[in-house]
């Protein structure tokens, strides 16, 4: 008789995500009445801007509550087009943007629409806790190539053509990148673009961070922009969550081939039905409203990078890169002798501080910290781990 319990299929397989699990356990343990330090939570800890909340109050009031296209309403469809065109130097069709609850499911369509079983997916580690589940959930195989602190986390091209085989669908790149900051050089870009190109690979660039960047001389670039030929072989994914404190709100989209487009359209049609309409009304407002809100929020948290990364790197035995990008900061903390699942266990349960181990992120001996938080809580944070690792 089938046991339908071990029998569970590619989707039933998926492990819980690990960023999720510690910042449920660190609320948990602050609900309970317990002095917890967190530094794990990859949201903004800044309120959604007044005037998206009330463009979606709004919508509600009119009574826009019921289903729009399953792709996003013309409106913001057309707005996120304009976007793509100013900010990121990509030429949009309307008709191939694809609005979605959450850049996350965004990232998803694209992967399940692309790939299936025998097809490959090459990821560069430290990843996003997500890509290697979703490709799983697939069928495709996961190739992982490691890149190094020394080269700014980017992946190397040369390693890459050398994983490349027949059988490569699709690269993963996130710039800037959770978990590591870092932003991806013109000339990294340039070289990935030549050989996606070259070897007729897609590459899904995932723009969630975009507007939080820090450092004139590492600038954002979109790797659609850089030809005619490797737009036809990305997909642009972005969304409202970090740049507009939206997190809740869960509105991503993206831009893709057209061919790519309809897979996409149809599967999300039979998955979600649409994105929440009132909360497009709210995404609309974001996208073509004051920029003001944003630009406080990136200074904010480009004067909370420079405080944390001073703090970390003075930590003995703590090595970190300077961040140019997101909210994160990646430490190595291998010179402890602990693997990053023990020494952020025995963190949280002796010093009540949460990070993330880099063990999920393809990258054991690491924590991630996410300096989305008060500068009083950051400094906090420095003094637990300082005294933490002096008593290891």
């Amino acid at each position: 008789m089938l046991n339908l319990q071990e029998n569970r299929g590619c989707l039933g397989s998926l492990e819980p995500s690990a960023t999720l699990a510690i910042t449920s356990k660190a609320k948990a343990m602050k609900a309970a009445g317990e002095n917890v330090c967190g530094l794990c939570a990859g949201e903004p800890d800044f309120d959604t801007p007044e005037h998206i909340k009330a463009a979606a109050v709004k919508a509600l009031e009119d009574g826009e509550t019921k289903y729009t296209p399953a792709t996003g309403t013309p409106a913001l469809k057309k707005a996120i087009a304009a976007k793509f065109a100013d900010d990121n130097g990509i030429t949009v069709d309307p008709a191939s943007v694809v609005v979605a609850p959450g850049a996350k499911f965004s990232v998803f369509s694209a992967v399940a629409a692309l790939c299936s079983e025998g097809d490959e997916v090459v990821l560069a580690a430290p990843y996003w806790v997500s890509y290697p589940e979703m490709v799983r959930a697939t069928g495709a195989k996961v190739v992982v190539l490691e890149c190094a602190a020394s080269n700014n986390y980017e992946i190397d091209p040369e390693e890459l053509e050398a994983a490349i085989t027949e059988r490569t669908k699709l690269f993963i790149l996130n710039s800037p990148s959770n978990p590591t900051g870092a932003v991806y050089r013109g000339r990294t870009l340039e070289a990935i673009a030549d050989l996606a190109v070259r070897k007729n690979i897609m590459v899904l660039s995932d723009e969630i961070y975009e507007k939080l960047i820090y450092d004139d001389d590492a600038p954002h670039v979109s790797i659609a922009s850089l030809s005619a030929e490797i737009v036809k072989r990305v997909i642009t994914v972005n969304g409202f969550s970090k740049a507009y404190a939206m997190t809740g709100w869960r509105l991503g989209y993206l831009t893709a081939p057209e061919w790519l487009v309809k897979r996409i359209s149809a599967l999300q049609s039979h998955t979600t039905s649409n994105p929440t309409t009132f909360a497009q009304a709210g995404a609309l407002a974001a996208i073509t409203g004051p920029t003001e809100p944003v630009e406080e929020m990136r200074c904010a948290f480009a004067k909370r990078r420079g405080l944390i990364y001073s703090l970390m790197s003075a930590i003995p035995g703590v090595e970190c890169i300077r961040p140019s990008g997101a909210f994160y900061i990646f430490c190595d903390i291998s010179s402890f002798g602990l693997s990053s699942q023990e020494f952020c266990d025995k963190l949280l349960e002796t010093r009540k501080m949460a990070a993330v181990p880099g063990a999920p992120f393809g990258a054991e001996g690491n924590i991630r910290l996410s300096y989305a938080c008060a500068e009083s809580v950051i400094e906090d944070a420095a003094e637990r781990l300082t005294k933490f690792t002096a008593g290891l």
